[in-house]
Parts: structure tokens; sequence; C-alpha cells
């Protein structure tokens, strides 16, 4: 065991789990004020729910013994975490860190990607059924993706036991661009289709977002958190998590630049939203190619994620599908882009040490590179219909018309944001009917105001 390499995996677990609370507040700025809570409990409820799941049956279904084909984990093996919890010197080893740290920080990329997949669904979904969609997402499609992509156990032999995408057909994927991002943008589309369009959409222009500070701000808290993400997948402090880093900063960096061009060309201004998409974009793009593309070639990746995906977040106004916080534009089209680069400027001489078509390689590794992001595109697209679709048909799965209108803050959680006289007063037990009975309160008194003190009767 290295004292080093697990302080850094410790440290980036944090980072991460800090990413949630930061897409909360991104995804929560671009929703209408009366939507922020439900908003940002989405993302809250994705880390009680599968942190749980995740010390139950995920790590053992993600990195158990393969049961065939390197498809899935051995759900029963390491059950509760069995196996995996004893410390001192007879403590199992993932590489030079603890097991049982190596667990902790696969379980935040479960939560972070679970709670991804909400952005699509904003102002319309009921929080139970999200919290049902999420559950089954994490035990039916996450886990399964993760030991496709992340598990790279092999036999006494050296043989590989697991892991079909990383390990059978040897496609690249450092950080989650497949399994994280791919995954989450397919399921946000398929959700999205599934519950229809908000009420006004691309008419209303109060779905515009209500606090664009909370967005900035979310958004430095993911990158800040992304560092953690991508460099602390070198399960080492060493130079690979080095490159990954330099790599995380500049994608980035170039994305900004990508989109601001974009809305500055087409729109006419520079904004403070497309900035904050911007960094998103160019985290999304270089996660699964931090530690194979130069950081020259990073920064050609984040300027070109930049500008795609600022294109887009258009495409749901064009196909009439209401992506709501553009999950898709942006974590679906980056993913995917970030995923098949590697197969054109993979070089050979980076840590992944990968071969693309820039420096000499063919197709051969973009092909790879293809077939595991159509994999995961295709198996979370469909799964997720159909768990969405069953949700919906059961428990039902949209709010009330009357609800969306009102609010699902106060619909569902009886409570709002924030404190005014359209506001309300911030909670109420009783709900949305309690919220109606202090608007005719306030009413009363605006007309016995008018009347000097007296009581106008209708």
């Amino acid at each position: 065991m290295d004292t080093g390499d697990t302080a850094w995996v410790l440290i980036s677990a944090a980072l991460v789990l800090l990413m949630t609370p930061g897409l909360a507040f991104f995804y929560g700025g671009m929703t209408r004020a009366k939507s922020v809570l439900n908003m940002m409990m989405m993302s809250f409820g994705a880390i009680a729910l599968v942190g749980v799941l995740w010390v139950t049956v995920g790590y053992s279904m993600s990195f158990g013994t393969d049961i065939g084909a390197g498809l899935l984990g051995n759900p029963l093996e390491k059950f509760g975490l069995e196996g995996v919890l004893t410390t001192g010197e007879g403590a199992p080893l993932a590489g030079t860190i603890p097991e049982i740290v190596f667990v902790g920080f696969q379980a935040v990329f479960a939560i972070i990607t679970v709670a991804l997949v909400s952005g699509s669904i904003a102002d319309r979904a009921k929080f139970g059924s999200w919290m049902v969609f999420a559950g089954l997402f994490a035990v039916l499609v996450y886990f399964p993706v993760a030991h496709w992509v992340f598990d790279f156990n092999k036999d006494a032999e050296g043989n590989p036991i697991g892991g079909w995408i990383g390990q059978g057909l040897g496609a690249i994927d450092f950080a989650g661009g497949t399994a994280v991002h791919i995954n989450a943008g397919a399921a946000g589309l398929a959700l999205a289709l599934i519950l229809g369009k908000r009420n006004g959409f691309g008419k209303d222009p109060n779905h515009r977002p209500h606090n664009l500070p909370f967005v900035m701000l979310g958004a430095g808290l993911l990158w800040f958190g992304w560092f953690g993400f991508n460099a602390g997948s070198a399960l080492a402090a060493n130079s690979v998590a080095g490159y990954a880093w330099i790599n995380t900063l500049v994608a980035p960096c170039a994305a900004i630049l990508g989109w601001l061009i974009v809305e500055k060309l087409r729109d006419g201004h520079a904004t403070s939203l497309g900035a904050a998409s911007g960094i998103v974009a160019g985290l999304v793009a270089i996660t699964p190619a931090a530690s194979a593309i130069t950081p020259l070639w990073s920064i050609v990746l984040g300027l070109v994620a930049g500008v795609l995906c600022a294109l887009a977040v258009g495409l749901k106004y064009r196909f009439g599908y209401d992506d709501s916080l553009d999950v898709v534009g942006v974590h679906l089209v980056g993913g995917l882009l970030g995923t098949l680069f590697i197969g054109l400027a993979a070089n050979p001489e980076s840590p992944a040490a990968g071969q693309g078509l820039f420096s000499g390689g063919g197709f051969e590794l973009l092909g790879k590179q293809a077939i595991g992001a159509g994999a995961v595109l295709a198996y979370s697209f469909v799964l997720s219909l159909v768990i969405g679709w069953l949700i919906s048909k059961t428990l039902g799965f949209r709010v009330s018309s009357e609800a969306e209108e009102a609010g699902v803050d106060i619909a569902l959680h009886a409570e709002t944001a924030y404190s005014s006289s359209s506001a309300g007063s911030g909670f109420h037990p009783l709900g949305h009917r309690a919220e109606a009975e202090v608007k005719a309160f306030n009413a009363d008194d605006l007309l016995s105001e008018k009347s000097g003190g007296k009581k106008v009767e209708a």
C-alpha cells in the first residue's frame, strides 16, 4: 500500500462527491424559481439512494467476479462489501490503494451519473417516481455498464475476467465518457420522450434560467471537483494524474471560448450561461481522453466541444424533445465527441498509449471507440425508455398540469425557494392548498387597505 496514493484517491473521492451538490446548483439555477428546490432535491436524492445501493449490491455488480462475457459482476460476491472491510496488513488492495478506498471513489461516480439524468426532466417530474427511476437505473443500467468499462480484474494467469469494453474490446475511456456521460445523456433523452414537453416549451420566456449566479457557482464547483474525477482516475499520485490534470484544465478553457464565439456570431451576445455551459461541455469531452491525448490536442477537443455542444443544444427545438437542461446536447454529444476523438488523436506516447488515426494508427482504435460508445448509448436508451415507461404507466411520472403551473416545489415539497409576496412564505405544511390560502389572505388584506380598513365583500 502507498500512503501518498491512498491520500490522493481519498481526496479525489471527496472532490467528486462535491460535484453532485455543484450539479444541484448548476441545474437549480437553470430552472424556474418555483422548481429550483425540486431540481436540487433530485441530485441530493441520488446521493442518498445510490450511496446505499452501491454499498449493498452496486460495487459487487460492477467489480465482483465476472459471471459471463464481461457483462456483469457477481451481485452477491461482495454484498455489503463482504471481503473488502479487512484493515491492517491483510487489507485487500486495488493497485497501491486499499480496496475500500477504491470502493468509495467509484461510489461517487455512480452517484453523479444518476444525478446527471435529472436535468432532462426539470419542472415536471414527481420526486417519488424519480427516486424509483434512479434506483432502477442504477441497478439495471449503471452498475452493469461500469463493469463493462471500468472492471480491469484479471485471473491468476493475467487473463481478463471482466469488462468487455475496457479489456475485451480495448476501447479507451479513462474516466467515464461512456459509462458516465453517454450513459446519462442517452437516459436523459429517453426520459424527455417519456415525460413529454413542459407547458409552453419553446414559447414561454419564463422557462429561462432564474438564477445565473447559481449556474456559474455550480459550474465552478463542477470544474473544481472534476480534477478529482479525472486526475483521481489515475488511482495514484503520479505523473499520469498530472497529465490528466493539465488536460482537465485546458479543454474547458478552450470550450468556453468555442461556446462564446458561437453565441456572439449567432446571437450577438456572449452570455454567462454560455460560459458555464462551455465549462461543462469541455469537461465532458476531455473525461474519456484525459490520459490519451496531448494538451495541444485537448485544446482542439475543447474548442470543438464548445462549438458543437453550443449548436447541439438547439436540436431539441428542431426535433421537438424537451431536454430541459441540455443533458443530451452537452453530455451525450460531448461524451460521444470525446470518446470518438480518442480514435483520431490518441498519442502512443501518452499514458494510455493508444495510437489514433493522426498518429498513423489507422481506423482500428476509432472503430473500437465507436463500438463502445454505440453499445452504451443503445443499452442505456432502451433500458431507460422501458423503465421510464413502466413508471409512467404505474406510478405516474409527470405531475399534473396544475401542479406544473403552480410550481413543483410547493406542490411536491410544500416549500418555496424564495420568500416574497409572490412566492409565499417559504414553507407550507399543507403544500399547494396552503399556498392558495395565503394568496387569498393577501388579497383580502389588499382590499381592506384600499377601503380604508373596511373589508369589501364580493
